[in-house]
């Protein structure tokens, strides 16, 4: 408030700072439009941008977007209408009744004069808003503020902030990140070198024939350093006269953009305006401008199917042309090049009905060839792949095409059909993997989560995804296609990754700093460097030995107000929110995450059902397993919507005597050590990153199960619930080959199959030999002679099979397994391992040594904490791990300190929970004891690793 007051009756001279006060007034306009019942007045230009942009602006979120572009197409013509006036020398105070004499651009001044017309200006009550925003630019010190400005990327840093101040969560559906100048340098930088090494083109970007296109070009970052690579080169080879009249040709003629929004379509031509201006070029007078379009990229390179006199006439006459002039440069111009940052993913208003089934080709064979049933090819920047594609290699047929983009593509199984598609386009490919997936919490080899590579200090956080930059070219000669991966830019600070990106630039055997993939059917075509997958892919996968499909576990979505480590915590809370005397508001604040509304959550509804329908019953207090090794209590109900997801199909096989093997999907972390876990108990949605599902061993039928009432609690299974093997009939095909007995009615053969998942999933060998493989799917599992076995092969299952059982105890946290646990009769080589030891007399068991913190809405996030190097009694490498400063677990094998299960580093992650500030109390001592068998839990589990390599390699037929 302070600083609107303040910036409101102050000289302006920070761009940042007038961004902020065009956005904080913006923001007023926005909802005096969004208060509008109607707009008539603008159905015109509705119409217009709906059929020249191929947008849609349906449902209450399109109503937003519509609206909230007029309002940015006001704010932003007014200030690029103010920076043009001010250009050209003009003095005294600006207005905006006159704005749209400066705006050089047609279709923008045809857009803003509708908009800002007098009728729709008194009508929507937007006149002193509009006052004020032209008094702010006029007590702007423009000496000072445009020696900012026209700095290098200053205008660009002007939108992300305005978008974000104006309309943040536009901002984050339309994906607006400020590409850092690092990025757009080497992407430039890179085409220029292809152009000249692999197509032979001596001048790179600044010959005459080549032509290039940002498809998505945003405020225009990778044009403007295209232009400037041009006018270096220009510079060096014709000198000072001759570069500005090719460089503003180069600019107007072929150096293209499309951008399919008004605001930073102003942007961009500011900034291209600005650059030329300072390099001596100006564009003067309103026919020239520089080649961006306002146009929806992803249509309008065929002819209409209609006859030209029959289409449609834009009631915006600017808008017709605006979009004929870029089908003209669509269909006509030679293009080369390729390059920018698309959109990841789609924003309210795009409508993919004109795209002609643009990512159809990427699709063709996903289930029938492949197998691939679920596929999610609807991101952005999966058309503007195919964009590329199709306009480099199939139309020109030859060029160059450089992206950062998501990175799922180079490896994901739905993309499979796309990379042989770019493969059979393309010669060679460059691949810079960038790191930064929050969302998968990657890791820098320092052991810190790395930052997104788009973070830039003090400015933006950036989008919260892991990229690659892609540089593919086709050049028509012939040879052996070159897939090339580089995974050595990994420092975990976002700033530092991207300097060694711009250094390897200067390597002089450049392609030295690659690793050669080998894309083949036989690994899905990955483009990362790996093994061949040829025998895996025989392997069935889990699911294919399952008669039950998984089910995701258990998702709360209650600030963790149905979960908790203290299960005496837990009951009571649980009990006064049954207590139908104590009113919503007196509820205690442990339960504040049933009491807010949250999505679809109407928490006064849901107390109001729940009460009528049952009451507390202490035997739903449950066992519940949060991560591997972290076993919580739990508070279950059936009814919805307590549970944001009570997996109706999950929770009847949670009866006593049952178990799950739980996988993921596909790897989303790396590292991410075992994919696989053994649970006895009821589990979490995100007990595995990826999400866990969960494979019961036994099943009933769900007509025996009761889904309402009493029989909500652990099941225990009475004489009319037979359970049943969780096997497919391929897998109990395969059994009975081998002459094991029914399944369904002997358990050891039941688990049989589960439990060689369990030895195979845990082999370090395994693991290696297959990471491509168990990457992109669920694991597959090695049986000999699928799915008709030799006889021989059942000695070797039945021993693989009793190796996971001794897996599984180990996994197991529910029971205690004779010499690894317990306090006595510990075995000899676990005996020193994780004991707790202290400076002092007496123990501390607060933790405080930063294993975690809380972050954004209160979730925890890992900290460094304490670990010291140690000698461990076996002579290895080994940890002591601090509670705080002087009570610590000794000789924790650093082997054991690393083990990590579906991307969770065990033991630091279960200590981030117990951090003081967020438990809010010391550990006890009996959770203290936990920590030191889970030590003695997982050094069992690596002691095994050796026989489960041998068990693998007994059971990989191939071999």
């Amino acid at each position: 408030f302070l600083q609107r007051v303040m910036l409101r009756q102050a000289t302006l001279s920070e761009p940042g700072d007038v961004a902020w006060l065009l956005a904080s007034y913006a923001r007023e306009a926005l909802a005096l439009v969004e208060d509008a019942s109607a707009l008539p007045a603008l159905d015109s230009v509705r119409k217009a941008l709906s059929d020249a942009l191929g947008l849609e602006f349906k449902g209450d979120k399109g109503e937003h977007f519509f609206r909230s572009t007029l309002v940015q197409t006001l704010f932003y013509g007014l200030f690029s209408a103010w920076v043009l006036w001010r250009n050209e020398g003009h003095t005294g105070r600006f207005g905006w009744r006159t704005a749209q004499w400066e705006i050089r651009v047609p279709v923008l001044r045809a857009l803003f004069e509708r908009v800002a017309s007098p009728s729709n200006v008194n009508t929507l009550g937007l006149l002193d808003v509009l006052n004020a925003a032209a008094d702010a630019l006029n007590r702007v010190d423009t000496m000072v503020f445009f020696a900012k400005f026209r700095q290098e990327h200053a205008v660009q840093y002007f939108y992300e902030p305005f978008l974000a101040a104006f309309d943040p969560a536009l901002r984050k559906d339309l994906g607006v990140w400020y590409t850092p100048p690092e990025i757009v340098r080497y992407q430039v930088a890179r085409v220029d070198t292809v152009l000249k090494e692999e197509l032979g083109i001596a001048d790179g970007l600044a010959d005459p024939r080549v032509y290039v296109l940002d498809p998505c070009c945003g405020t225009g970052a990778y044009l403007v350093e295209t232009l400037r690579h041009v006018a270096e080169t220009l510079k060096q080879s014709q000198g000072d006269a001759l570069m500005a009249h090719e460089l503003k040709k180069a600019a107007r003629e072929r150096i293209f953009g499309f951008e399919i929004l008004p605001a930073p379509f102003v942007v961009s031509h500011l900034q291209i305006g600005t650059l030329l201006q300072t390099l001596g070029a100006p564009l003067e007078g309103d026919d020239e401008r520089a080649g961006v379009y306002l146009t929806n990229a992803l249509t309008g390179w065929e002819p209409a199917e209609d006859k030209k006199d029959e289409r449609v006439i834009s009631p915006l006459i600017e808008l017709e042309q605006e979009r004929e002039a870029a089908e003209e440069v669509k269909r006509e111009r030679p293009i080369l090049v390729i390059l920018g940052n698309p959109p990841y993913n789609a924003f309210a208003g795009v409508s993919p009905a004109e795209e002609k089934g643009l990512v159809e080709p990427y699709k063709e064979g996903l289930v029938k060839e492949w197998g691939i049933k679920k596929f999610n090819l609807d991101d952005l920047y999966v058309r503007f792949f195919r964009l590329a594609e199709r306009r480099i290699a199939e139309t020109t047929g030859k060029g160059v095409v450089s992206f950062i983009s998501n990175y799922s593509w180079l490896t994901g199984p739905s993309f499979v059909v796309l990379r042989k598609h770019l493969l059979e386009s393309f010669d060679s490919f460059w691949i810079e993997n960038m790191h930064g997936d929050r969302k998968m919490s990657e890791y820098a080899p320092d052991g810190r989560t790395s930052e997104t590579v788009f973070a830039i200090t003090g400015m933006s956080v950036g989008i919260q995804q892991g990229v690659a930059i892609s540089t593919w070219v086709k050049s028509g000669k012939s040879g052996e296609k070159r897939v090339l991966y580089n995974d050595n830019l990994t420092a975990a600070k976002a700033a530092d990754r991207r300097a060694d990106l711009l250094d390897s630039l200067d390597e002089p055997d450049f392609d030295a700093q690659y690793t050669r993939a080998m894309p083949a059917p036989s690994n899905r075509f990955s483009f990362r460097p790996g093994d061949d997958m040829s025998a895996y892919l025989k392997w069935p996968l889990l699911t294919d030995l399952c008669a039950v499909a998984p089910s995701n576990g258990l998702m709360e979505k209650r600030g963790g107000a149905l979960i908790d480590i203290d299960r005496n915590a837990l009951e009571e809370r649980m009990r006064l929110y049954y207590e139908k005397a104590v009113p919503f508001e007196s509820l205690p604040g442990s339960l504040h995450g049933l009491m807010q509304p949250h999505g679809r959550f109407d928490p006064r509804t849901c107390r109001s059902k729940i009460l009528a329908i049952e009451r507390f019953q202490m035997d739903k207090l449950l066992r519940y397993c949060v991560r591997p090794f972290d076993t919580r209590w739990c508070y279950y109900s059936a009814v919805r919507p307590l549970w944001n997801e009570p997996r109706p199909t999950y929770w009847p096989q949670c009866w006593e005597g049952n178990a799950f093997i739980s996988a993921r999907p596909a790897r989303v972390s790396d590292p991410e050590g075992v994919p696989i876990n053994f649970v006895s108990v009821i589990g979490d949605n995100d007990a595995l990153k990826g999400h866990a599902y969960y494979f019961p061993i036994q099943i009933i039928s769900l007509n025996s199960f009761t889904p309402t009432g009493p029989q909500q609690t652990l099941l225990h299974l009475d004489d009319h619930q037979t359970p049943t093997a969780n096997m497919s009939p391929q897998a109990r095909a395969y059994l009975a080959a081998l002459g094991f007995p029914d399944p369904d009615t002997d358990k050891p053969t039941a688990e049989l199959l589960w439990m060689h998942a369990l030895a195979i999933g845990c082999s370090p060998a395994y693991l290696t030999e297959n990471a491509d493989g168990i990457r992109q799917d669920w694991p597959r599992i090695p049986l000999p002679g699928w799915p008709n076995p030799p006889a021989e092969v059942a000695p070797l299952l039945a021993a693989s099979a009793d190796l996971g059982r001794r897996v599984a105890a180990l996994l197991d946290t529910e029971r205690d397994v004779p010499g690894v646990t317990g306090l006595v009769g510990v075995r000899a080589d676990l005996q020193p391992v994780g004991v707790l030891k202290t400076v002092g007399n007496q123990a501390d068991f607060r933790v405080t040594a930063g294993w975690g913190h809380k972050g954004q809405g209160g979730v925890t996030m890992p900290g460094r904490g304490r670990a010291e190097p140690c000698m461990g009694a076996d002579g290895t490498p080994a940890l002591n791990v601090y509670l705080n400063a002087t009570t610590y677990w000794a000789n924790v094998p650093k082997a054991v300190w690393e083990y990590t299960i579906g991307g969770y580093q065990v033991m630091k992650k279960w200590l981030s929970y117990r951090e003081m500030d967020i438990l809010g109390r010391p550990i006890t001592a009996e959770e203290a004891r936990e920590v030191t068998n889970m030590a003695r839990r997982i050094a069992a589990l690596v002691a095994l690793r050796e026989e489960l390599d041998e068990n693998y390699r007994a059971m990989n037929d191939e071999r």
